[in-house]
């Protein structure tokens, strides 16, 4: 059985760990005031942090996260303006945490769903779809399998260098959202 950690205690941890925990994952949480000593027990980890809250992260655990598959879910935006993304233009977060951990197995996915569609199933009349980026094959299928056994649509984007592309998206959803333009418990879904 795999065991995911997710750091985090919001709706989207919970929501993601509602959708691993049904795909067959033992789930263990990491609140932020246990994040600088906890032991981490999974072959996942899943940061389902803001984005600024990741180089905390990586500083108290590069070495326990060595070699595990590593789940951003971050978009990197400018929250002071949420009018630009805070990664160079040829990057992405995904990338910057790759390039910080050099043996882990960085994924990118979740970005571009809120938690509403990963608890409800459902974007519209569409199952939700998470999709997921990166260089290590197995550890997207490992990962991709856990979302379908969960019940939800997963897809391949590909190489973690889509993940800029992927936080494109997000960053849209997102502020679109925050405009009140389409509603929380919406977003876009990919249709097969």
């Amino acid at each position: 059985m795999t065991t995911v950690s997710i750091f985090g205690t919001g709706s989207m941890a919970t929501a993601i760990a509602g959708v691993l925990a049904k795909g067959g994952a033992d789930i263990q949480h990491v609140a932020h005031a246990d994040a600088a000593s906890a032991t981490l027990a999974g072959d996942i980890v899943v940061l389902a942090v803001p984005h600024p809250a990741v180089a905390e992260i990586l500083d108290a655990h590069a070495e326990q996260l060595a070699g595990k598959v590593v789940v951003d879910i971050t978009n990197p935006l400018d929250f002071s303006t949420f009018d630009s993304l805070v990664v160079p233009a040829d990057s992405s977060a995904a990338a910057q945490i790759q390039s910080a951990l050099p043996t882990a197995k960085v994924l990118k996915a979740f970005n571009t769903n809120f938690a509403a569609t990963l608890a409800s199933g459902t974007v519209g009349a569409l199952t939700t779809t998470v999709l997921v980026a990166g260089d290590d094959d197995a550890a997207k299928q490992t990962l991709l399998g856990l979302v379908r056994e969960g019940g939800l649509e997963a897809a391949d984007a590909g190489a973690l260098s889509r993940a800029r592309e992927l936080e494109a998206v997000g960053f849209l959803q997102l502020t679109l959202a925050a405009g009140e333009k389409i509603s929380w418990t919406g977003g876009f879904g990919l249709a097969r």
